[in-house]
């Protein structure tokens, strides 16, 4: 065993040829180099940083069902759930390379939960029209039932489908219109092309829009 602190554990289960001391008398650098991976991996003893392999410890097998103790909150992005039931901000980007999924940086962290939460569920329908409903939900927050697809099979030309959703409020209608094309686009089959539309309702009190959320009463209005 290591007897120095400043020294890796892993070297003791290196061969000997890379256990050879230096010139200054002991294994200085190799040694030093796998701190960090021990760091991140299991641990240097610092209870406030744990390792994966502390943090995942409670992943037990039982009956051939997998228990977590503890460390499900870890897989859980969790929206609107309490800090301490859920992933830390700063492992949804660990998350999100679990399911294929590229976290865009004008996401804030609610988000990232919630598109977390809902994008495995339509992958199980992808390639079908219900499924890419469900992944524009997902990303545009909108409901399922906000968006139409059309395959035009009865009177529209071949290969050619429409898009239209139903989004709350106009203030990100650019944004979310940014977002919307990006996922058709990467989901479509290759030999199509589509139409998409956007609608914003009119204000109907208590239904379609809230007053200090998307509607502004009495706003003054700017003139050059």
């Amino acid at each position: 065993m290591s007897d120095d602190e400043s020294l890796s554990r892993y070297l003791d289960d290196l061969p000997a040829l890379y256990r050879q001391e230096s010139a200054g008398g002991r294994p200085d650098f190799f040694g030093r180099f796998l701190l960090a991976f021990e760091h991140v991996l299991t641990g240097v003893g610092n209870a406030s940083h744990p390792g994966l392999e502390e943090i995942l410890e409670g992943i037990v097998t039982e009956n051939g069902a997998v228990r977590m103790a503890g460390a499900d909150r870890y897989l859980t992005p969790g929206p609107a759930a309490a800090d301490a039931e859920r992933a830390p901000a700063e492992f949804l980007e660990w998350l999100s390379g679990w399911v294929a999924l590229t976290l865009r940086d004008d996401w804030n962290d609610e988000e990232r939960r919630r598109i977390l939460a809902e994008i495995v569920p339509a992958y199980s329908r992808r390639g079908t029209p219900d499924g890419l409903k469900q992944i524009l939900a997902a990303f545009s927050g909108v409901s399922v039932g906000a968006i139409t697809i059309d395959d035009g099979t009865e009177s529209g030309p071949a290969h050619h489908f429409t898009v239209s959703a139903v989004i709350p409020g106009a203030a990100e209608l650019a944004r979310r219109r940014a977002i919307l094309q990006a996922i058709v686009d990467m989901e479509k089959p290759a030999h199509t092309y589509y139409e998409l539309f956007l609608e914003t309702p009119t204000m109907q009190v208590g239904r379609t829009s809230s007053v200090g959320k998307d509607t502004v009463i009495g706003a003054p209005i700017q003139r050059p």
